[in-house]
């Protein structure tokens, strides 16, 4: 198979298996999140490695996938986060460096480089969990047999966007292409190309909002409120997969991994959610207000 039929491949099973499972929610959307966690915070311990670093990587991948777990068990009730629990995460981390890394094993970079790989990964997706049970996403509507929750319409606005960022900026970067947005990172990726990655997420967000947001969620946004939301999360979007090749490029490493035929690592499919989930979460606080009866 070419390349590009593994992309379609693997892309025509994941993508709709990921939507069953962010408008099912609950235990489902955990345990997706967990998974896709412990195996984006390993990748990114690869890279560290390969750029020098020593992380702990086999704690590092379990915290990752127990952070969306832990946000679950909150909705639950069955669990209470309190800043000391992070406290104490920390220095069991510092306290394990002692014995794992000694004076010359980078114990610095070493717990650094581990936190970071936990709050990157872990941390940043569990706000899609936060973005399902989003305090304005009550209720829902009926489509035909199936009730569609306002929670996965709402979580499905910053991750459609995303893909719309994606393929908006591969179509006219393709078709102008002209000057380079960031060639010391990403040689491929033109201005032309951003620009039409905000176009795309732009409009796609208002026709979301419009069809699918209001009459699903009983949700919207003033126009201003989704040109802003649009333009922010293709943004987000475009920094996080920037971020992304900047470590690929510090390590020498082409992608992530190979996990995923014809796209390389969970990461390097995740990389833009990274940004765009907190971001979203952040300004559907302020921008969301009742849809109009």
């Amino acid at each position: 198979m070419s390349e590009l039929t593994q992309r379609w491949a693997v892309g025509l099973v994941a993508a709709p298996l990921a939507l069953v499972i962010v408008f099912a929610g609950g235990a489902a959307l955990a345990g997706l999140l967990a998974i896709a966690s412990a195996i984006a915070a390993w990748e990114f311990y690869r890279i560290a490695r390969a750029a020098g670093h020593a992380p702990m990587s086999d704690i590092g991948c379990a915290l990752a996938g127990l952070t969306p777990l832990a946000v679950h068990a909150q909705y639950l009730g069955l669990f209470q986060p309190r800043f000391g629990h992070f406290a104490m995460i920390l220095l069991v981390l510092l306290g394990l460096s002692l014995w794992t890394r000694g004076a010359n094993g980078k114990p610095l970079a070493a717990v650094a480089t581990t936190v970071l790989g936990i709050l990157y990964t872990g941390g940043m997706l569990s706000f899609g969990y936060a973005l399902r049970y989003h305090d304005y996403a009550v209720g829902g509507a009926r489509l035909g047999s199936l009730d569609i929750a306002a929670g996965g319409v709402l979580l499905s606005l910053p991750v459609l966007l995303t893909w719309a960022t994606d393929i908006g900026a591969f179509t006219v970067g393709r078709a102008v292409r002209g000057r380079k947005l960031m060639p010391s990172v990403s040689p491929g990726k033109t201005v032309s190309g951003a620009i039409g990655g905000v176009a795309a997420s732009v409009l796609l967000a208002w026709i979301y909002v419009r069809f699918a947001l209001r009459p699903s969620a009983q949700l919207a946004m003033t126009s201003a409120g989704v040109v802003l939301f649009g333009v922010a999360i293709s943004v987000a979007a475009q920094i996080g997969d920037l971020l992304e090749s900047l470590f690929k490029r510090e390590a020498g490493v082409k992608d992530s991994s190979q996990l995923l035929p014809g796209h390389g690592g969970v990461l390097d499919r995740l990389d833009s959610l990274f940004f765009v989930l907190p971001t979203a979460h952040l300004l559907l606080g302020w921008l969301l207000i009742p849809a109009p009866r």
